[in-house]
């Protein structure tokens, strides 16, 4: 996950680029090659000029240089460090912050998105009654915790819809059993970062709670959902009975995450935190970072939004002039500021013509690409295109000609 101008570390999908698979060399071999390809994509995009999708690569020296840059407009630095997280403190303040924006009673901070999510399950699993979580399968706490709220919480999925899109009000009427908790990630990252309308979403919350279940929002990437729902933040929150948001998807941040709800719901998610190990000695750097992003990349992510449309129009308009047999960007228009392109290519034959352009033009067009899950076709790639700040000066021209310089290297 991709992040992420915003500078986020990048997702476990940045994979270094292979030609040959994992078991075909010596363990030791492998790691070198992997190592190598992967110094060479980095030293490629850091020398890049320009990049069209983000998140930006960076030393420790560099992040901890723009941290301390840009601190003093956000929090006191003479004021000390933050002990186990303590409500005088700088974790206090960015909870406080937190709930603000959102508009809800309190926030507890978080190491991990995670770990933010299972709390919150079974926080409700515990007040519901219910092991039941209703959920998408393309969900984030399907696809990347490693089944946690299973093995670790002991609770079970059932899916309203096995569809590449959020559920609809009817399914969750027709779900053939009760459910304690409807999870919904807004927006849904593995289907193309999508959402639905607003009378989508408060129809299908409405049908939760005429089943008696609460509602849990993975919010992970909520900061940019205003624009496409027509509401504000707290209007959005307000649906949900909690909402996880993270910190350095969108935000820029560190790490970190939040759970937001009632001042009830959030005592008790903060017992659960410390036992599942979330009670950090000092978390002051990752607390500094957070409180940039929201006064920093929160106001700039509408702007974001609405060039991502361009940049999609640009990039679909390129691929056609350049003559690619098939590809896709999806969603045409995009519900965020990130969406994903296909190519009917490997994703090796496509990360060597991206690090070539950017080696031979300066010039970072898309990131790294990969091979879809199980359900998607084979002989494709996909990529993740972030539009941040590094993005806002392309013009759909200059799009368009970077698409012909990258098409130009897919085969030779």
């Amino acid at each position: 996950m991709t992040q992420h101008g915003t500078h986020q570390t990048e997702t476990p999908r940045d994979g270094a680029a292979q030609s040959e698979a994992p078991g075909d060399r010596a363990p030791a071999v492998q790691e070198s090659v992997t190592a190598l390809a992967r110094h060479r994509r980095i030293t490629a995009h850091r020398g890049s000029a320009r990049q069209l999708s983000g998140p930006a690569v960076e030393t420790i020296r560099e992040r901890l240089t723009r941290l301390t840059a840009d601190a003093p407009d956000v929090y006191n630095l003479d004021d000390w460090t933050d002990i186990y997280g303590i409500e005088d403190s700088i974790v206090g303040e960015l909870e406080r912050r937190t709930a603000e924006v959102l508009g809800t009673e309190a926030a507890a901070f978080f190491p991990t998105g995670t770990m933010a999510q299972q709390v919150a399950l079974r926080c409700w699993a515990g007040r519901t009654g219910s092991s039941t979580v209703a959920g998408h399968p393309l969900s984030h706490v399907e696809v990347h915790e490693r089944d946690a709220y299973a093995v670790v919480s002991g609770l079970r999925m059932v899916h309203p819809t096995n569809a590449p899109r959020q559920p609809t009000a009817a399914e969750i009427y027709d779900l053939q059993e009760p459910f304690g908790t409807l999870a919904l990630e807004l927006p849904l990252r593995d289907a193309g970062f999508v959402l639905p309308t607003w009378e989508e979403l408060t129809a299908t919350v409405a049908a939760a709670r005429d089943r008696d279940a609460v509602v849990h929002f993975d919010g992970a990437r909520l900061w940019e959902c205003a624009p496409h729902l027509g509401r504000t933040l707290p209007e959005i929150a307000a649906l949900a009975d909690s909402v996880y948001v993270s910190y350095y998807k969108s935000l820029g941040g560190i790490s970190g995450a939040a759970l937001v709800g009632t001042e009830s719901f959030v005592e008790e998610a903060r017992a659960w935190r410390h036992r599942y190990g979330g009670q950090l000695f000092q978390q002051w750097p990752t607390a500094l970072a957070a409180l940039t992003g929201l006064d920093r990349e929160l106001p700039r992510l509408p702007q974001y939004v609405a060039h991502a449309k361009v940049v999609a129009r640009a990039l679909r308009d390129g691929l056609a002039e350049a003559g690619v047999p098939w590809f896709r960007v999806h969603p045409e228009i995009p519900h965020t500021h990130q969406f994903q392109v296909w190519l009917p290519y490997p994703p090796d034959v496509l990360n060597e013509a991206g690090i070539r352009l950017a080696e031979e033009t300066q010039t970072t067009l898309f990131r790294t690409w990969f091979e879809p899950g199980p359900a998607g076709p084979p002989g494709v790639a996909q990529t993740e295109v972030t539009v941040a700040s590094s993005a806002m000066d392309w013009t759909p021209e200059e799009i368009r000609t970077a698409v012909a310089d990258f098409v130009s290297r897919i085969d030779g």
